[in-house]
């Protein structure tokens, strides 16, 4: 696959932005939200959104000048309107506003109504961890989960993210979709031109299909675990739970009340719900970074069934990833994905991404 230089492609998300509206603090703050996702390993989530953003910043769904209002708050806890801004902004107005809390009184939790697409759960998370604090952060989204038994979409993919620190810089950080996969994998198994496994998405007949590109206009994702005898009604629990604390507590639309989130440049707003938190563990026992130091030890010194495949903490894989990714200063990206964005380029008017 094409390799693009790290600052080139974040150079490419910023203009693009910028060209759909966004003031450059904003483009700057999401082109590194976005960057995060590529650097990771996890391209589902990074360039490959690029055209979602932009046509929501085109057709008014997402306004990218907008600020987030807090519409009520306690010592610990905040409701917040999103304004339908970009999914960075909101989270960082969030995420900030929970830490501030945490710091003050030991915990903090906003849950914010308008929302739009917010990148990579597990970013938010770790904008807490480092400052010390545990991060949770959970959204809600558009309906393309089919929870278990049910032949109609209900949920959202859901996801939750939860990072903690451990003494020496080192963390356990859990990222997760409570779906078997987000959406965005199917993209990238259609730019790789790559069936799926059995168990991520069904097809227009309600049964397990591999056909990427038919999974992608069907929609309709499993639940984490897959089919019912695989346990994937656990997947959809958990989906439930995280609508509760979404979309419950933000007064947002659930998830079957949102439209599907695609390139026809609907300007219909997202209104998804999110939630931030922020907890001081320094409030509870003492040594909890000792204690996750202990765990992240044992974990990993797990004699392997494979000994080329060690047994990793939950996180690492990203953080070897992005060590790497950063050392080398360049991310692969497919081949007719940097062909969707140079079409993309040409209609907004901006310089295409140089490879090389």
């Amino acid at each position: 696959m094409p390799e693009v230089r790290l600052e080139e492609a974040r150079r490419f998300m910023v203009d693009s932005l910028k060209a759909a509206g966004a003031p450059e603090t904003e483009a700057e703050a999401h082109a590194n939200l976005l960057m995060h996702a590529d650097t990771v390993g996890h391209y589902s989530h990074g360039l490959n959104r690029l055209e979602f953003y932009v046509n929501d910043c085109l057709s008014g769904s997402c306004l990218p000048k907008a600020t987030p209002l807090i519409l009520k708050e306690s010592a610990a806890t905040a409701w917040v309107d999103g304004c339908s801004a970009l999914g960075a902004t909101v989270g960082n107005f969030c995420m900030d506003l929970a830490i501030k809390k945490a710091k003050e009184c030991g915990v903090g939790w906003v849950a914010a109504k308008a929302c739009n697409h917010y990148g990579m759960a597990g970013y938010w998370a770790l904008k807490a961890e480092r400052e010390g604090l545990i991060g949770i952060s959970c959204t809600n989204s558009s309906p393309i989960m089919v929870p278990t038994r049910s032949k109609e979409r209900a949920l959202g993919t859901n996801p939750i993210a939860m990072a903690a620190p451990a003494v020496d810089g080192d963390k356990v950080v859990v990222d997760m979709a409570s779906t078997t996969v987000a959406m965005g994998k199917i993209e990238m198994q259609i730019h790789k031109g790559e069936p799926l496994p059995p168990s991520w998405a069904l097809g227009p007949d309600g049964k397990p299909t591999t056909d990427a590109k038919t999974a992608y206009s069907t929609a309709m994702l499993m639940p984490l675990g897959g089919e019912e005898e695989m346990s994937g009604y656990k997947g959809y629990c958990l989906a439930t739970m995280i609508e509760t604390f979404c979309s419950g507590l933000s007064g947002s639309n659930p998830s079957h009340k949102n439209r599907l989130w695609d390139l026809s440049n609907s300007n219909i707003p997202m209104n998804m719900g999110q939630c931030f938190v922020a907890i001081d563990p320094d409030c509870f026992a003492p040594g909890f970074g000792d204690r996750i130091a202990e765990c992240l030890k044992i974990w990993r010194s797990l004699e392997p069934v494979d000994p080329s495949l060690p047994v990793l903490a939950p996180g690492d894989k990203e953080r070897i990833t992005g060590e790497e990714t950063i050392s080398k200063g360049t991310v692969n990206y497919p081949q007719k994905q940097l062909e969707v964005m140079e079409k993309m380029a040409r209609r907004i008017g901006v310089k295409p991404i140089q490879i090389g």
